[in-house]
């Protein structure tokens, strides 16, 4: 997500790997990362090889709605069904629409896409950000949307290799590299947890039945002049990742990560001059 998002965690969308977490912390890191990704999302929309523009787009596992947002607005004659599993993504999604002025293009549908697939019509084009990885069941969901898309309709899949980066590699003082090994017990905890997270997705898109036109691999770099969002991101992306990686991480660097999240603190990530959030993102274009 999502639009590229890296943080859901809802079924349907997006399966329950909550790690105590709210669904309002969840909504907060979905905002952010809409807000510090929105160029990178609307090029890749930009990049969508569409033979006309669809009247009728299916987002699933829409989260709070960065993806649908940049569909409506790339595609202005377009409506867009927002799916998620979550009551309270949908309820910002629809803010978020009302606030933009599309809210009569957009019909949301809370929906666990793991147990009942529902009706979604014929779509021309489906869209899934960061939702994929999260199904428990992958290759039948991709069957289903090669079912439900339109003849000569299109699926675009966008994933993402893991959780973005945002501290120096000396980073911080007292716990150099802290970051790189917060994630290496996190890419542990997933390889476990969800396995498809980082998968190649055009031999199983082929496999349902696609064929996979085109394929992108954005890298992202954006510092916190581009975007002041970034120390926010930074500080609820970290809690996040403790909340997964603290038992295996050494007392010393729980202490650092901690003082990092301090944002009382002299040494709060909120007041670091130097994230920059860095990630990567894939997204593969494919036809029915």
């Amino acid at each position: 997500m999502n639009p590229l998002s890296p943080h859901t965690a809802h079924h349907g969308a997006h399966p329950g790997h909550q790690h105590g977490h709210s669904t309002v912390d969840q909504s907060e890191i979905l905002d952010l990362d809409a807000e510090v990704l929105a160029e990178h999302t609307a090029s890749l929309t930009e990049w969508l090889p569409v033979d006309s523009s669809p009247r009728h787009i299916v987002d699933l596992g829409c989260g709070t709605g960065a993806g649908t947002l940049a569909l409506l607005l790339r595609f202005p004659d377009a409506e867009v069904t927002a799916v998620d599993s979550s009551a309270g993504h949908l309820h910002r999604l629809r803010e978020k629409a009302e606030a933009g002025g599309v809210a009569d293009r957009v019909r949301t549908l809370q929906a666990d896409l793991d147990a009942v697939w529902p009706d979604l019509g014929s779509p021309g084009l489906v869209w899934a950000s960061a939702s994929m990885h999260h199904m428990a069941d992958p290759d039948h969901t991709l069957r289903q949307v090669h079912r439900t898309l339109a003849p000569g309709g299109l699926f675009a899949v966008v994933e993402l290799a893991g959780f973005p980066r945002f501290l120096p590699e000396e980073a911080p003082e007292d716990a150099p590299g802290l970051e790189e090994r917060c994630h290496a017990a996190g890419d542990r905890h997933h390889a476990e947890h969800v396995p498809h997270r980082g998968a190649d997705w055009g031999p199983m898109l082929s496999a349902a039945g696609f064929t996979v036109e085109d394929r992108r691999t954005i890298t992202v770099s954006t510092d916190r002049a581009h975007s002041e969002a970034i120390g926010r991101y930074a500080l609820r992306s970290l809690q996040r990742l403790r909340g997964t990686v603290a038992e295996a991480l050494s007392p010393d660097d729980v202490a650092a990560l901690d003082r990092l999240l301090d944002t009382d603190g002299p040494h709060s990530v909120l007041r670091r001059s130097d994230l920059a959030m860095r990630t990567e993102r894939t997204a593969w274009a494919a036809r029915r």
